[in-house]
């Protein structure tokens, strides 16, 4: 039976907010099994995150897989198993064999037992919508989430590693009924058609998620705020892709990045993916969930200009709360607890 890392030992409600919350299955996450006396070694040559985080207190670890080019292949959060040199690994479930082929091309000789648990594991989310920040932080620290982890009866329950507005994430056996045992300790609603959804609440954020909001390929980590989502290390060694992410680090020069766009008026049909403004680029349309969009765009011009036009819509954006006013080049503690 597959075991998670050591669980802190604290009551629940203190863990989890008791109302207003909305769980709802993440069909479009999987998880991979990453296993073998070298998989740390292994694992740390290729993401962009320390795995050893993962020997502290941390339950979890947000993080990316880069092409030879420094461009994002795959967004991935990593969960320390109790059992031995075992990790899970969550991503895009549409990308869950192309990242599986991805470790076994690396793998090389090592010892390292590669599988999906599709038919075995699923991930929930548990959130609440109402819980966005108004406080910009000063550092990046500040809006590190609590590094903590809890299991209830059969549920594996983890704070998100990225910002703590996110949630909670749970993992649980596929045949589980999750609502009958996370209501036990928590008031929820199920409704997935929601209007303040997961998506809309990443949206809302401007924290972007899976293949559609990174396009394999496409973009650079700083750029999609993985500096800023505690998922970069530029203290670790080498890793594949980490040579042009730590020269755009340390010269200070990141003009796009993903930014939320609050709409004042939806678009009646899907806009063109190019955001222009009077024949200004601001960027590109990563996606739209009700009122929130979600764009990777040019930081100045796109905050200088009052109404967007997206299709037939307009909307504006905005520097997201949790947003660091200046991003530390000091060593940055992730395991903080806020």
């Amino acid at each position: 039976m597959l075991k998670f890392g050591k669980f802190t030992q604290f009551p629940l409600k203190r863990f989890l907010s008791t109302s207003n919350n909305v769980l709802e299955h993440l069909k479009d996450r999987t998880l991979i099994r990453v296993s073998g006396p070298e998989v740390s070694n292994f694992l740390q040559g290729l993401i962009t995150n320390d795995i050893e985080h993962l020997n502290t207190e941390l339950g979890s670890m947000y993080t990316m897989f880069l092409n030879s080019r420094g461009r994002i292949l795959y967004d991935t959060i990593i969960y320390r198993c109790s059992e031995e040199d075992t990790y899970l690994v969550e991503c895009d479930s549409q990308a869950s064999d192309t990242l599986q082929k991805h470790l076994k091309l690396y793998r090389v000789r090592r010892k390292i037992d590669i599988a999906s648990l599709k038919d075995e594991l699923k991930i929930y989310v548990l959130f609440n919508p109402n819980s966005i920040r108004e406080k910009v932080s000063d550092k990046l620290n500040e809006s590190s989430p609590p590094t903590t982890s809890r299991i209830h009866r059969d549920l594996f329950i983890y704070r998100d590693p990225r910002i703590i507005d996110l949630g909670s994430r749970i993992i649980a056996k596929i045949d589980l009924n999750v609502i009958e045992q996370i209501s036990e300790i928590s008031g929820i609603e199920t409704n997935p058609d929601h209007k303040k959804n997961y998506r809309w609440l990443r949206y809302s954020l401007g924290v972007g998620e899976g293949i559609h909001d990174l396009p394999p390929g496409d973009s650079f980590p700083l750029e999609c705020n993985c500096d800023y989502l505690h998922g970069v290390s530029f203290h670790k060694g080498c890793y594949v892709g980490q040579e042009l992410t730590a020269r755009v680090h340390h010269t200070g020069v990141v003009r796009k990045r993903l930014m939320p766009i609050r709409l004042t008026k939806s678009p009646t049909k899907a806009p063109d993916e190019k955001i222009v403004h009077e024949n200004v680029n601001l960027g590109k349309l990563r996606g739209i969930e009700n009122n929130a969009g979600l764009g990777l765009l040019r930081i100045t011009k796109a905050l200088a200009v009052k109404e967007i036009k997206l299709g037939d819509g307009f909307g504006a954006t905005y520097k997201p709360k949790w947003w660091p006013t200046e991003a530390p080049k000091e060593k940055i503690n992730v395991s903080k607890v806020q």
